[in-house]
């Protein structure tokens, strides 16, 4: 499963939440939530996500957002507009050790 990038926008109204970077980052990982949620997976299914930041110096303050998901971080740069994009890759099911 792709999900492509998420960013802080509640969904109910369209626009990008307010409260700056922590509450962007806090949106968009609830919005992956909804979506993994969807096609019977959680944040456990996730086996690569991508952290796109429009300014590193915010690079901590996603950071403590995101531990809170359990996710390993990779920064890249955002053009979207938004402070913070978030994309994952996920696995329904069972993950099986390849060596096995």
């Amino acid at each position: 499963m792709y999900i492509s990038g998420q960013i802080g926008i509640e969904p109910s109204t369209g626009q990008l939440v307010s409260g700056g970077v922590k509450e962007e980052a806090k949106q968009a990982l609830k919005n992956m939530g909804e979506i993994l949620k969807a096609a019977g997976c959680d944040y456990s299914s996730v086996v690569k996500t991508t952290v796109l930041m429009a300014d590193m110096k915010d690079f901590n303050a996603i950071n403590d957002i995101y531990k809170q998901s359990k996710l390993v971080l990779r920064l890249c740069s955002v053009s979207s507009g938004a402070q913070v994009e978030i994309e994952a890759i996920a696995v329904q099911g069972l993950l099986q050790d390849a060596s096995a």
